[in-house]
């Protein structure tokens, strides 16, 4: 009987052997993801990023002083013009007619004048060789001026008529490109109503509201980097005008910067982030930046993935901040000793086999 159990006991302990050796042969043969990593940098040209939005430097929205239907709309969006190319044309047949009655009114100026200088010349020599009155002189003399003053009165009436006329004809200010038209054939204009917008495409600016705590660290004729939202461009601009003022912009200031020339496809509205450049930041307040680029999203959670002792992704959740051009500042939940993931030639989870290069 003893020997049944020793036999027993033998055969467990050989088997609790066996599985220890064969456990210990155990390898992980997954196949590893070339990655490139990346440690968080500290280095940076400090810069204030505000929003702001593209316009063009010249531009214009182009209304009426008189109240008439639309007669004929000359132009559609997109269409390229010519300075002083007819536009919009609105109604001015009582215009015109006033014109009319200015004209004769000039031509029976004219004649009383033209009158009243030869009367005036007669007088003129009469009293000179002592055949008139003083009292003859100065009559004739008010009356050749009265005639050349209604003549003047009849002449800038006519001026102030063609400067009507000239608000009835819309001409373009400059030649551009027509961004919107915002009336009809037909439809009634009114004064102060746009009718017709216009804009330069040649020159582009930016306008950018910067809130009261900042608007003290930036200054004009700065050189500033403009990043295009759509495009994720950054594009070079200088400031030319920096408000003291925010009675009219509701508590931001308003700050111009006009972008330099480029190839780069700009549109009017188009939304973008200027970064204005300030003083470098104190080595103690560096703050630790990393790629966008390698950041993770799963919802409203943000991280990298960091690689472990034994070259494994593990996902780490971290807490950002600012954006400074294509780097974000981190928060807590990174080291400027950790190692992280920029790229992958292939997918990545949480636990994957890395090679690191």
């Amino acid at each position: 009987m003893k020997n049944i159990f020793k036999i027993i006991a033998l055969v467990v302990l050989t088997i609790v052997t066996s599985c220890g050796k064969d456990k210990a042969k155990v390898t992980d043969n997954r196949t590893a993801v070339t990655v490139k990593v990346g440690t968080p940098s500290t280095k940076f040209e400090a810069f204030i990023t505000a929003s702001g939005k593209v316009e063009a430097a010249q531009n214009a929205n182009l209304s009426t002083r008189n109240m008439g239907y639309v007669n004929k709309v000359h132009v559609n969006v997109g269409d390229i013009v010519s300075k002083g190319q007819l536009l919009l044309s609105v109604n001015s047949a009582d215009i015109s007619a006033q014109k009319a009655q200015v004209e004769a009114s000039i031509a029976e100026a004219t004649a009383a004048f033209k009158n009243a200088e030869k009367d005036y010349n007669r007088f003129k020599a009469l009293f000179e060789s002592n055949s008139a009155s003083q009292k003859e002189m100065d009559d004739m003399t008010a009356h050749y001026e009265m005639a050349k003053a209604r003549l003047e009165a009849a002449n800038q009436m006519k001026n102030k008529v063609n400067a009507q006329l000239l608000y009835s004809n819309i001409m373009a200010p400059f030649s551009g490109v027509i961004t919107g038209k915002y009336i009809n054939a037909g439809d009634m204009a009114n004064p102060g109503m746009p009718l017709i917008s216009i804009e330069n495409p040649d020159k582009f600016q930016v306008i950018s509201m910067v809130p009261e705590s900042e608007i003290t660290s930036i200054k004009n004729e700065t050189s500033v980097n403009v990043l295009i939202k759509s495009t994720n461009k950054i594009l070079k601009g200088n400031v030319t005008e920096v408000s003291t003022s925010t009675k009219n912009t509701g508590g931001q200031y308003l700050v111009k910067v006009v972008l330099e020339e480029t190839d780069a496809n700009l549109l009017s509205g188009m939304f973008v982030s200027v970064q204005f450049p300030t003083e470098e930041t104190s080595e103690e307040n560096l703050p630790i930046l990393i790629p966008t680029s390698a950041i993770i999203e799963r919802g409203e959670l943000r991280g990298v993935y960091v690689v472990s002792q034994s070259n494994t992704a593990l996902l780490r959740w971290l807490r950002l901040g600012k954006e400074f051009g294509n780097k974000t500042e981190v928060l807590s939940g990174l080291s400027v000793d950790d190692k992280f993931v920029l790229s992958s030639e292939s997918k990545i989870v949480n636990g994957s086999k890395l090679n690191v290069q």
